[in-house]
């Protein structure tokens, strides 16, 4: 594998810019403020990253860790909208 495989879609940054290669999330990670780069989530983000790029992982579990640390401070809202329910009436014909 390779620093240079690029995610299948790129991760949007807060700041408009994007994430293309597991090379730009790692350069990423290692340029935060050193508080968040100690966060666990930080820090299982760069062990999926490491185990995609020097161990051939899957790079959509890198994608996953960085994504879930970028909004790991966003209040996770449940949408009853967009539920849609299994036991719902089934016709009979």
């Amino acid at each position: 594998m390779s620093w240079d495989k690029p995610f299948r879609e790129p991760i949007e940054l807060p700041d408009g810019n994007a994430l293309v290669s597991l090379r730009d999330a790692g350069v990423y990670i290692t340029q935060l403020p050193q508080s968040e780069h100690d966060a666990k989530e930080w820090q299982t983000a760069m062990h999926c990253l490491i185990e995609a790029a020097d161990y051939g992982g899957p790079v959509s579990f890198a994608r996953l860790g960085i994504a879930q640390a970028l909004h790991r401070h966003q209040e996770k809202v449940f949408d009853p909208a967009r539920k849609q329910s299994h036991w719902h009436k089934q016709r009979r014909g």
